[in-house]
């Protein structure tokens, strides 16, 4: 069975978020997490085949994306008590989401009282059992959308002794950090940039062609942002710059002089 832990170190040596400018700086990220409330059973075994989102961006319908999911059978009773394990991650361009959809495979099973029962799947639930999220993605920010799967009301027992899946999954759906964006005077200056929290970068990044930049997946705190302009060009440090979750904070225009 797949349980994963999901450990961020956020120092100069272990962590520094550095992307190419222009490339993924204007999405935001999602990562789509598997939990479970008990059950009176010793293994409900659900294999998981795929997982898409539902998007739209300034109201355009951007319709289903895939995310890349760590396929297989998830032990659902191992996820309990605030137990949870990443499904997969997606990059994509802000806006609206409105739906996750799980697809699920017939690999599905339960042990109870020391034997393993096959569990019926409907072919509905195979080709995408879609559950509601609203939520609107930032910029530079990363979201977390927990599947909190309810395994006492989801495994049904019938009559004939079979077993049969029935999913009751609640969404829930939260900001993970912050973000800060700018830009530089001039744009010919492309500074590296470095968001500095006592000593440590917690993340780096060039100013696009345009001059624009954007430190994204920062934690809640103050930060002190250096700008290294080079040879041409004098640096410049902006102390105090604060991030709070969920929030991208524009501190709009540096300006870098010539030496």
């Amino acid at each position: 069975m797949k349980l994963l832990n999901f450990f961020v170190a956020a120092s100069l040596f272990t962590f520094v978020v550095a992307c190419a400018p222009e490339e993924n700086e204007k999405n935001a990220r999602l990562q789509v997490w598997l939990t479970d409330g008990p059950g009176d059973y010793q293994e409900v075994n659900i294999d998981i085949q795929g997982v898409d989102v539902h998007s739209s961006e300034n109201d355009n319908e951007k319709g289903w994306a895939s995310i890349d999911v760590n396929h297989g059978v998830y032990n659902l009773l191992e996820l309990t008590n605030g137990l949870d394990t990443l499904l997969g991650e997606i990059e994509i361009p802000p806006g609206k989401i409105s739906q996750i959809r799980l697809k699920l495979g017939d690999d599905n099973t339960i042990k109870v009282g020391d034997e393993v029962f096959h569990i019926n799947t409907p072919s509905g639930q195979q080709s995408g059992l879609k559950l509601q999220v609203h939520e609107t993605l930032v910029e530079g920010i990363s979201y977390k959308i927990l599947l909190d799967f309810d395994v006492a009301r989801s495994v049904i027992k019938t009559g004939s002794g079979q077993y049969t899946l029935k999913p009751v999954i609640r969404t829930i759906s939260e900001a993970q950090n912050g973000a800060i964006k700018g830009v530089i005077n001039p744009k010919e200056a492309k500074p590296a940039i470095y968001a500095i929290n006592n000593n440590d970068t917690l993340a780096t990044t060039y100013s696009d062609s345009t001059g624009h930049f954007l430190l994204r997946g920062l934690p809640p705190n103050t930060y002190n942002l250096v700008f290294d302009a080079g040879e041409d060009f004098q640096d410049v440090e902006k102390t105090d710059v604060k991030v709070h979750v969920g929030v991208v904070t524009d501190i709009e225009t540096v300006e870098i002089l010539e030496k």
